[in-house]
């Protein structure tokens, strides 16, 4: 029996391959689509958004300003997050750049021992976010047409991140004493670093070319290796549709939907997310119900999720330093439920961002007839509210163990 589990193991990834290869070549007419599509959701909206802040960030960290960021950030950074205050660029950076630009940061942080592989896990964490262009942009106004629901996604989005940074922070084990310590002998270290290694290069107008030659081939590597991703997942998500399997996994969401009172139609696009980000949005904006609201819901659990795909991307990046990959996949699934959590509320009781429709023409008699009264109205917000804080202190509670174990 554990041979055969051996076994399993060792040749289910070759198997899987194998049949990807198959498949290749049986659905290659719908497999070219999703290719071009996917070649141009990269060059249209990946590239223009990201590469500029690749290069930018690059340029910064052959600078003082990620040294001065961290002095002056430090007060802040350590009681909130338990980390250096250099996670502050990380964060600022990942929240303005999008997915995947804080791994990528935090990546470099750790290359140069600017932080500790505790540090980085937890930085990793909750500085790789989606930002600010994409939500407003390519979300809210794109898909749902709407500013303010752009607004609304980044608002609670950005909360839920530094939510996560506060509880992955409470649970660190160091102690402020340590973290001083620590800190001061990894800025000595980089200074000695920059001072003993001719390729490590600090940007002068003199070196100028130079230094931005380095950046650009480096955010070049970078971004074709996001290219690549979004390319393989959008033939991935297309060979699954063709084989159905896609339909029959998305069986298993539509039970955890009813639960929680959710219109059933949203189980294959949100699988479709959970696989790859941009796509899966996409599909769950375009779902067509009155409650528009439980739309925008499940794009924040999507958006503060990340997906399969940037999780291999962020994987990719931090395979080249010691850190786990363990408290960035916890972290990301806590994200995106508080994530889900803070927009429901939002929506439930702030009454201006509540963009539930009631269509007025043939259902106008139905609608009428299944409008819930005042008082019970009330309750019903309290009991659902109520819920919603029971599931967030047992997703704590949950972490709580997990974490224990990991650690």
């Amino acid at each position: 029996m554990k041979f055969l589990i051996l076994s399993f193991k060792r040749n289910i990834l070759p198997a899987i391959f194998v049949l990807i290869a198959i498949f290749l070549v049986v659905f290659s007419r719908s497999n070219l689509d999703a290719t071009k599509q996917g070649l141009e959701l990269w060059a249209y909206t990946v590239v223009p958004s990201l590469f500029p802040f690749f290069v930018i960030t690059n340029l910064l960290s052959q600078t003082k300003v990620v040294n001065i960021i961290g002095k002056i950030l430090d007060k802040l950074m350590r009681p909130f997050f338990n980390v250096p205050g250099i996670g502050g660029f990380a964060f600022v950076m990942g929240l303005i750049s999008g997915y995947p630009v804080g791994a990528k940061v935090v990546s470099d942080f750790r290359h140069q021992n600017l932080v500790t592989k505790d540090e980085g896990e937890r930085l990793l964490a909750f500085t790789n976010n989606s930002g600010p262009l994409f939500i407003i942009s390519s979300v809210g106004i794109g898909m749902f047409g709407d500013t303010k629901t752009g607004i609304l996604l980044l608002c609670t989005h950005i909360l839920a991140c530094i939510t996560v940074g506060i509880i992955l922070g409470k649970f660190s084990k160091k102690s402020d004493n340590e973290f001083r310590t620590n800190m001061n002998n990894r800025l000595n270290k980089k200074n000695e670093i920059k001072e003993n290694n001719s390729d490590s290069k600090t940007v002068t107008l003199k070196n100028l070319g130079e230094v931005l030659s380095i950046s650009i081939n480096n955010s070049i590597s970078t971004i074709l290796l996001i290219g690549g991703f979004v390319v393989i997942f959008s033939v991935i998500i297309s060979i699954l549709n063709k084989t159905h399997t896609l339909d029959l996994l998305s069986n298993l969401l539509k039970p955890v939907l009813q639960m929680f009172n959710m219109d059933i139609d949203f189980a294959k696009p949100l699988l479709s997310g959970i696989l790859e980000l941009t796509n899966g949005v996409k599909q769950v904006s375009a779902i067509n119900i009155k409650a528009i609201s439980q739309n925008i819901i499940l794009c924040a659990f999507l958006l503060g999720f990340g997906g399969f795909s940037v999780l291999l991307q962020v994987f990719s990046i931090v395979s080249k330093t010691d850190l786990s990959m363990k408290k960035y996949v916890i972290g990301k699934f806590m994200q995106g439920i508080l994530a889900s959590i803070y927009t429901f509320l939002a929506l439930k009781f702030i009454p201006f961002i509540n963009l539930d429709i009631v269509e007025t023409s043939s259902n106008l008699s139905n609608a009428i007839t299944i409008q819930t009264p005042h008082l019970a109205s009330i309750f019903y917000d309290l009991g659902v509210s109520t819920i919603c804080i029971a599931i967030v202190f047992v997703v704590f509670k949950l972490f709580n163990k997990l974490y224990r174990k990991l650690t």
